[in-house]
């Protein structure tokens, strides 16, 4: 039988191409799989809160009548913007006359205004005191870590302290002496050295009481056995040396 000439071979493809089979691409041919991203390093709760401190501070001085610049921040504009946060607060704060003055649990509401508490001041300024060097700036310009806004957060402390009748007690960290790397090796060292000389001081001790023992060794005193009258023993030393006739 003759084989299919090429009428023939032209129908078989377009017969398998009406059939639906799509052509297969050479694996030269074929396109490479794009990699797939990496996955965003996810921050931890610190430096997102840091973050969104940080763009809260810079959107406060973008909308500050006048404006105002970083680099014109000071301590005082950073006492006025703690000040602004006071409207959110949510810590009640008894006036000097209110009936729950120094109370830490009034029975009743009153109208005394919401503050900011003084934990979440200090945090807030901590965090933005880190930002602000980590954008760069130098930490001597740090407008965070003036002393103004030292002494305005602890008269913050205190006066909420009063007012709401809650002592501030700074909480003492506890520290774990750990004995340091070197300190059983030399003490044991010391030890072995002190063990050296006792033995050294013994054997020497030794010696010189064996020289004396054979000249000596007779002036020992021994026991009579005889009981006293006060229940105890008498003994009877030896003659020392003896006399030859």
């Amino acid at each position: 039988m003759d084989p299919p000439g090429p009428a023939a071979a032209g129908t078989t493809s377009s017969s398998s191409a009406a059939g639906g089979d799509a052509p297969v691409q050479p694996l030269a041919q074929a396109q490479p799989m794009a990699p797939a991203p990496a996955p965003a390093q996810q921050l931890s709760r610190y430096e997102s809160q840091k973050r969104r401190d940080w763009n809260t501070f810079l959107q406060y001085l973008r909308n500050h009548r006048p404006p105002l610049t970083l680099a014109r921040c000071s301590g005082a504009h950073v006492i006025e913007f703690l000040k602004y946060l006071d409207q959110f607060g949510k810590t009640k704060v008894h006036a000097v006359g209110c009936a729950y003055y120094g109370q830490p649990s009034p029975p009743a509401p009153c109208p005394c205004p919401l503050r900011q508490a003084w934990g979440s001041l200090d945090a807030l300024i901590g965090r933005l005191r880190a930002a602000y060097e980590e954008s760069g700036h130098a930490p001597e310009s740090n407008p965070f870590a003036a002393r103004a806004v030292r002494i305005y957060l602890r008269e913050v402390r205190d006066a909420q302290a009063k007012a709401r009748g809650i002592p501030y007690e700074k909480k003492k960290r506890k520290r774990t002496q750990t004995p340091a790397p070197g300190a059983g090796e030399a003490s044991s060292s010391a030890a072995a050295a002190a063990a050296s000389r006792d033995a050294a001081a013994a054997a020497a001790a030794s010696g010189a009481g064996g020289g004396e023992g054979s000249s000596g060794g007779a002036a020992a005193a021994a026991p009579t056995g005889r009981a006293g009258e006060g229940g105890g023993t008498t003994t009877t030393a030896a003659p020392s040396s003896t006399s030859r006739v």
